[in-house]
């Protein structure tokens, strides 16, 4: 499936752009799964440390936020850590606050990932963005990489979005370039990541 949805992709490539094209041809068929089976607050909790930061700096920073949990319950830990605690393991007071109304809302039992499974994309992305400090970048995340949706296009994603920029050689207009690769835009976007990843420094 994942070599036929690589090669519409490059069919609709070589109508906009022969450098998308060749980016996409040159890559490596990818996979989009789903995480259901992962707990969804924390997840969502891991997306939202990952908001304006490189892969590698979301990583260490969550990295200090599992040592200092330790053996407690990560919702238990984001309910009951005091701010200055999770200021320590580099978290901002925005993304701190976030994280104390995920684990209050989780622990309502309202983030249920198997009921927000049922949901449509637009309702589940509704319910998300509720949240204080879910924005609709996080909720994008959320729908490629733990739901698996297909076509989602993360116009808020700098990396994603410029990328297509450099690929078309113009600026702009990428939600309009998207749509034309539904319904695999989540892979589209995954193709762009992986582009910049292979791209040297």
């Amino acid at each position: 499936m994942s070599d036929l949805i690589q090669h519409h992709l490059i069919k609709v490539a070589q109508r906009l752009s022969s450098e998308l094209a060749e980016a996409i041809t040159a890559l490596e068929a990818v996979n989009l799964t789903p995480h259901l089976d992962r707990p969804f607050p924390e997840r969502l909790c891991r997306a939202v440390v990952g908001q304006q930061l490189s892969v590698k700096a979301a990583a260490s920073i969550w990295q200090r936020v599992l040592v200092h949990a330790g053996e407690q319950p990560l919702m238990d830990f984001f309910h009951e850590a005091k701010p200055e605690t999770l200021r320590a393991c580099g978290l901002s007071a925005a993304k701190a606050r976030a994280m104390g109304a995920i684990a209050t809302t989780a622990q309502a039992g309202k983030l249920e990932g198997s009921e927000l499974a049922t949901l449509s994309v637009a309702e589940r992305t509704q319910q998300l963005t509720a949240l204080w400090g879910v924005g609709q970048w996080t909720a994008d995340m959320m729908q490629i990489f733990y739901f698996g949706e297909p076509d989602i296009w993360p116009d808020g994603d700098t990396a994603a979005r410029k990328t297509l920029e450099h690929l078309m050689g113009q600026q702009g207009q990428t939600q309009q370039i998207a749509a034309q690769f539904a319904p695999y835009r989540s892979y589209l976007a995954l193709y762009l990541w992986r582009y910049l990843d292979a791209v040297p420094e």
